[in-house]
């Protein structure tokens, strides 16, 4: 059995070193022996389960499945079938002969007239209020035109010339209020200008601007110099850490963590090919094992059984068959024909009495009556017809 990819399948690998080649081989042996069994377990149980499914849990399921059917939903579809459909259509019917029927005869033969009634009243009813908002509209109309002539007077004799005056002695206090104003803004801003921005001018060019450039030389001398204080303590402090940590750090990370990854890294790999490895080498005995315990299973206990099966169960369940099942399902078959001939007649029986007891209440049904055709109407008789050979017209008449 060639549990190796041949040379043309398998992809090229890099050249290996002689660590992962000295780890290789006892790791593949000690992986392959933990997981023999345990493979062989797994194989076991898979194959028992498959089994325990298809023999056990499957049947039980369709048991158990056809008597929730028979418990719960067989019930209730028989009393839907057999008791609550033919009881709604009763219902129905009942309804419909005790409330459509009579309503219909109400709404045609009562209310119909009535409403044509009502609605005759409410359009004479209509008209006569319209013709009378019609002549009070034209009053209403009439008055309103004389009030607009009224008003329209007096704006034009009364408001127009008095809002003109108004509008003149508003313009001459608007011109001797804003005289009055521009002459005390100008006093106003001279005193200002003299007592307040000059005064304050003159302090901040010869005062506050030496002031404050002296004190910004003064913060930028001390600026620098703690910055400079603060860059000789930085740089201290960076080689410091430098010497006592990052170097050591480094050191250790590059000579000793680096290494120790790598074989542990090559010994990973080697211990996860080998656990795949023996995985398939496993389930290749596993194999082997379950086909020669089947073969032993099968010589011990199926062929036995298939003999006895061909050999003595199935003449017997012929004999049985011819001599016992046939004869009784021609006789079920028989009484069951003669049980639907008796429920045809049964039926049949109670159509005509429905038949017989409708015609009783309601009477027979009227014929409806024929329209006679188009050519019925415009074709005459077979006597009527003209011929070559009968007198028929006034030429040939005798």
């Amino acid at each position: 059995m060639d549990l190796e990819k041949s040379p043309a399948e398998r992809p090229a690998v890099p050249a290996e070193g002689c660590l992962t080649v000295a780890i290789r081989l006892p790791v593949r042996i000690v992986v392959l022996v933990l997981v023999v069994p345990v493979r062989m377990l797994w194989d076991a149980l898979v194959v028992g389960g498959r089994f325990l499914r298809d023999t056990v849990l499957r049947p039980v399921g369709r048991v158990l499945q056809w008597v929730a059917w028979a418990v719960f939903v067989w019930p209730w579809v028989t009393l839907w079938r057999y008791a609550v459909v033919p009881v709604g259509k009763a219902l129905a019917w009942l309804g419909y002969v005790s409330l459509v029927v009579p309503a219909v005869w109400i709404y045609e033969t009562v209310l119909t007239p009535v409403g044509h009634a009502i609605a005759w009243v409410a359009r004479g009813v209509g008209a006569g209020f319209a013709w009378v908002l019609r002549g009070l509209g034209a009053g209403f109309a009439w008055v309103l035109r004389g009030i607009g002539a009224v008003l329209a007077w007096v704006y034009a004799r009364v408001l127009t010339p008095v809002g003109r005056a108004v509008a003149w002695l508003l313009r001459g206090l608007g011109i001797g209020f804003g005289a009055v104003a521009l002459g005390v803004y100008r006093v106003v801003a001279w005193l200002v200008r003299h007592l307040i921005v000059v005064p304050a001018l003159w302090l901040y060019e010869w005062i506050l601007a030496p002031v404050g450039r002296a004190i910004a030389w003064a913060a930028r001398g001390l600026g620098w110099l703690v910055r400079m204080i603060f860059t000789g303590i930085g740089a201290a402090l960076h080689w410091t850490l430098r010497v006592l940590l990052v170097l050591p750090a480094l050191a250790l990370w590059r000579w000793v963590l680096v290494p120790v990854g790598r074989v542990l890294a090559v010994v990973a790999r080697e211990v996860g090919d080998a656990l795949g490895h023996a995985w398939r080498v496993a389930g290749h005995l596993s194999l082997a094992v379950g086909r020669f315990l089947g073969r032993l299973f099968r010589w011990i206990f199926v062929e036995p059984v298939r003999w006895v099966y061909r050999s003595v169960l199935t003449p017997v369940g012929h004999l049985v068959r011819d001599t016992v099942l046939r004869p009784a399902a021609e006789a079920a078959r028989g009484v069951g024909r003669v049980t639907r001939q008796a429920l045809a007649a049964a039926r049949e029986s109670a159509r005509q009495t429905r038949a017989d007891i409708r015609r009783m209440l309601f009477g027979t049904p009227r014929e409806p009556e024929r329209v006679p055709l188009a050519k019925d109407r415009r074709e005459p008789g077979a006597a009527g017809t003209r011929t070559l050979g009968s007198s028929t017209t006034a030429l040939t008449k005798d």
